[in-house]
């Protein structure tokens, strides 16, 4: 469907400059277009590889681990029915600090992991429990799920990870710096701010919906 929408996006563009007699233009803008994209991405491989190689550093050293151990309140508040030790939880906390820092790459590989994690720990729920009711590894009960349909822990890491909380805004500051900013990291303060409160207001939304016991 995107590629079907840029493909449209795309056409109907260069038809309206033909029509308009401004294909020049429009080819000179897809050239500056591609030197710029090549540009950028040079850059921002370079300082995602270096904050990518601080972050593995970092889990070979056991900060990862130490920092995960010390997310275990948060994780146990987030995802209350996710048991203690679970594979999932690891990864979660990993793309989590990875989120906080700015690193939206590096925290993507712990993400989908975290994600099969989930869905494997729903199919044991579901093959342990009868199709029509269950109770969850906290004792609760609650309406077992068809094949194929989101766990709350998994709408919930979702939710948090879409609101991604960051300290450091790297990505951002990285485009800042390469297209002239005078300060790039003027945008730390309100990106900040920004993503309190987007954060907040996703976990106040997760723990309404398990509040009223409903699957979303």
């Amino acid at each position: 469907m995107l590629n079907m929408l840029w493909a449209g996006m795309m056409a109907a563009g260069i038809f309206w400059a033909a029509f308009h007699g401004n294909m020049g233009a429009v080819t000179n803008g897809l050239l500056d277009s591609a030197k710029e994209a090549v540009t950028l991405g040079v850059t921002m491989l370079g300082i995602m590889s270096f904050w990518c190689g601080i972050l593995k550093i970092g889990e070979r050293a056991g900060l990862i681990e130490a920092l995960t151990e010390k997310m275990r309140p948060v994780i146990r508040f987030l995802f209350p029915n996710l048991p203690d030790g679970h594979p999932a939880g690891k990864y979660i906390a990993t793309n989590m600090i990875a989120n906080m820092l700015g690193l939206g790459w590096a925290a993507t590989p712990a993400g989908l992991k975290a994600m099969e994690e989930l869905g494997k720990l729903e199919d044991e729920r579901r093959e342990e429990k009868a199709p029509d009711k269950r109770k969850n590894t906290a004792g609760q009960s609650s309406l077992a799920r068809q094949s194929g349909t989101a766990s709350n822990e998994m709408c919930t890491f979702l939710i948090v990870n879409i609101s991604s909380l960051q300290l450091i805004p790297i990505n951002m500051i990285a485009y800042r710096s390469q297209y002239g900013s005078v300060s790039p990291a003027a945008i730390a303060g309100p990106a900040l701010l920004a993503t309190i409160a987007s954060t907040v207001a996703g976990i106040a939304f997760c723990k309404v919906m398990d509040r009223k016991n409903v699957d979303f």
